[in-house]
């Protein structure tokens, strides 16, 4: 099993947030780091402070030296699939080849309502994420794209520089939508994130990954997949580590540990102590 941290850019600093992703970049047992891509912090007060993950996400690339780099995900309706390509491309090319690009279909009505964002009714918003998708990675891995969907259109396109990883870096799609987001994951994603109750709920989802792999031609294989767990500093290392286990022993290659707030790299060592057995036993 490998770890990642997650670090939410709400009601913190960017030296708090650059402390603890240069700490973990130090740590072996973490092997990627994560944000996420809100402008108003969320289950918290809408009111505090909040900053902007993919530009952070740039920030962090030039900082750190070997962990892969994630928002955890980006919302699709922010920001058009072109658009966030080249995004893409230019933090892949600053981090050497370590970008994941987490994708979703977006759910925050209230930072989308006070911006003015559009923010379909749910089957559109998946029509229009599924064709983001695909425009991502056609506009990463070939010369010029052209598309003609219901919502996105190009007309030779191109993206260049390309991204160092080919013939893309590995799209991470983060859900559980049985039907719509599963699905997506199955057709172009090389990543699955799960926020899930237990590791008996992630199995039935995985199964169902699969079903759609099936259906679509692809290896069930060639999708890694990951759940994000919170870390309690009431509970301590042991739980999380107890946790874990539970999850590799499921099938799940990666845990993500959603650090608390205040952010601090002090707690980074001794969840690593913890967690460490478990690269050893999975490895």
């Amino acid at each position: 099993m490998r770890f990642g941290i997650k670090t939410s850019p709400q009601e913190t600093t960017w030296e708090a947030m650059l402390a603890v992703w240069q700490e973990a970049d130090d740590i072996e047992v973490f092997t990627s780091a994560w944000n996420f891509d809100h402008f108003y912090p969320i289950f918290s007060d809408p009111t505090g402070p909040c900053l902007e993950g993919w530009t952070m996400l740039a920030a962090m690339a030039h900082a750190t030296r070997r962990l892969r780099l994630g928002v955890q995900v980006g919302a699709m309706p922010y920001r058009h699939p072109a658009v966030l390509a080249n995004m893409c491309a230019t933090i892949d090319i600053i981090s050497g080849g370590r970008l994941e690009i987490g994708l979703g279909a977006g759910w925050n009505d209230e930072e989308a309502d006070a911006y003015g964002i559009e923010l379909p009714p749910l089957k559109e918003r998946f029509d229009r994420f599924d064709e983001g998708v695909e425009v991502i990675v056609r506009l990463l891995r070939d010369t010029t794209t052209t598309f003609d969907g219901d919502w996105v259109r190009l007309t030779d396109a191109r993206c260049e520089p390309k991204p160092v990883q080919r013939p893309h870096p590995p799209i991470a799609i983060g859900g559980t939508g049985r039907r719509r987001t599963l699905r997506t994951t199955a057709r172009w994603a090389q990543h699955w994130n799960a926020l899930v109750g237990s590791p008996e709920q992630w199995r039935e989802l995985r199964d169902v990954l699969d079903a759609h792999c099936a259906d679509v031609g692809r290896d069930p294989a060639e999708i890694e997949s990951s759940v994000t767990l919170w870390y309690d500093p009431a509970a301590g290392p042991g739980a999380l580590a107890e946790a874990s286990a539970g999850y590799a022993e499921a099938g799940v290659d990666i845990v993500i540990v959603y650090l608390p707030i205040p952010h601090s790299p002090d707690v980074l060592e001794p969840i690593a102590t913890a967690l460490a057995p478990l690269t050893q036993e999975t490895a």
